[in-house]
């Protein structure tokens, strides 16, 4: 891990160098219409791993592998929960995937392990790592009051959220989104919710994207996690035509 005492590189070299997460253009892919099979994986399984319910995580994570996620896909997704519901939620989820990983080991399936996050450059500002994906998602600097009455949450967001987690390249920018989103949702925490709702559409993720996305919580995790961010993509979606 690099040192948070290091000398600051510029946050465009940060941002192009290796292990740096892209903004997935797999939107291309599906037509702009649709999520991928790996897409819609990710939401179940931050929603209940966030709201802690394990049997219907397990379901989730055994259809997660079925759609295609490798071992540490997943695992990231898991362990990116512990940002917003704590080291508990994560912790029992991954003891959960776990025990389904050895039932299915028991049972003769090889599930792919898949790739690591790559290192970072040798010297990197963990500080700027975080501040440029941060700035990148959002759209510009992050500042304000909150930040100004308790400048250790804005330490803890740059450093560890966006440059520890975010900056890991096992899962790229669309895809940890979905994952916050899912999460938000079932917490609940608006104000948070219709923030990244914003930035899903900031890294690309379409309209008709974030209405999958809200079908799938219908489907799949509870009707008041999807009228909930139903509520609030409306509100963002018309604060964005406004705003052109």
């Amino acid at each position: 891990m690099p040192s948070r005492n290091s000398v600051p590189l510029l946050a465009l070299c940060l941002i192009a160098s290796v292990g740096i997460p892209a903004i997935s253009h797999a939107k291309n892919e599906n037509h702009d219409n649709h999520l991928s099979n790996k897409q819609k994986s990710i939401i179940p399984i931050a929603a209940f791993t966030a709201n802690g319910d394990t049997a219907k995580l397990k379901s989730a994570l055994v259809q997660g592998l079925e759609n295609g996620m490798t071992i540490n896909e997943i695992k990231e997704v898991i362990v990116q929960m512990y940002a917003y519901a704590g080291f508990p939620r994560s912790l029992t989820g991954l003891d959960t995937f776990l025990a389904v990983l050895e039932d299915r080991k028991g049972r003769g399936i090889r599930d792919e392990i898949g790739k690591d996050a790559t290192p970072l450059p040798a010297g990197a500002s963990i500080r700027d790592l975080g501040t440029a994906v941060q700035t990148r998602i959002v759209g510009r600097p992050v500042r304000g009051p909150v930040y100004e009455f308790a400048p250790i949450i804005d330490t803890f967001l740059k450093e560890h959220l966006f440059g520890d987690i975010f900056g890991r390249d096992v899962l790229d920018l669309q895809e940890r989104e979905l994952a916050t989103v899912a999460a938000l949702a079932s917490l609940p925490a608006e104000p948070q919710l219709r923030s990244h709702l914003n930035v899903c559409m900031n890294v690309g993720l379409t309209e008709p994207q974030m209405r999958a996305f809200v079908s799938i919580l219908d489907a799949e995790v509870g009707k008041d996690e999807a009228e909930r961010s139903e509520r609030l993509l409306d509100a963002v979606v018309q604060s964005r035509q406004q705003a052109k």
